[in-house]
């Protein structure tokens, strides 16, 4: 009896600790979830803020460095910050060195525009799960980007972009492939990969 009463402890002390190991993991991602939200929305804050202020102060050709300069460099800070790595990711690319996607942001940006098809609004629409790459595992996070009435400017159709802002995308981007685009529309998505062996700071 004693012998059967110990094996019982064992399985219940086992089956104990394997919950609050997966309810401490279950914590983390949802950690992890919240911090990129946040931190996406930091992105997209300051580049709607910076975009509106550089277009009233030097015209629609001003909004190009925007998204050329400070985009990179505030996704570089909060990347260093934090130990990830965050960038935007679009379908139809601007700039092939920064922009491409792999599988996975691929695969959510398919995603997202399903969700879209059966209703969903691109503001509120996320995706994020623990993967493994290369015996790393690591939190993927992608908050869509929808196309706002600023985003035309540079992003729309070719025959009402601005003749400055058109001469601009064919010196910075000659292999442009980011216009056409009606408001509403996906345009890409803020995508973040954590490390999940750094911890959330």
């Amino acid at each position: 009896m004693k012998l059967h009463a110990k094996k019982l402890f064992n399985i219940l002390m086992v089956a104990a600790l394997a919950y609050v190991g997966g309810a401490l993991a279950g914590d983390e991602i949802d950690q992890r979830e919240q911090a990129s939200r946040q931190a996406a929305a930091q992105l997209l804050k300051q580049l709607g803020g910076a975009l509106k202020k550089e277009m009233s102060d030097g015209g629609p050709g001003a909004a190009i460095s925007v998204c050329r300069d400070l985009a990179p460099q505030i996704s570089g800070t909060i990347s260093r910050a934090n130990g990830w790595r965050m960038t935007r990711v679009s379908n139809r690319v601007r700039n092939p060195l920064l922009g491409m996607p792999d599988a996975w942001e691929l695969n959510a940006l398919s995603e997202f525009e399903k969700r879209a098809g059966q209703g969903e609004s691109y503001q509120h629409m996320d995706a994020g799960e623990v993967v493994e790459e290369g015996g790393v595992r690591y939190y993927r996070f992608m908050k869509a980007i929808a196309v706002k009435p600023v985003c035309l400017v540079c992003h729309g159709d070719e025959k009402t972009i601005p003749a400055a802002v058109k001469a601009g995308l064919a010196a910075d981007y000659p292999m442009d492939r980011a216009t056409g685009y009606q408001q509403g529309e996906l345009r890409g998505a803020v995508s973040i990969k954590q490390p999940m062996a750094i911890p959330l700071r």
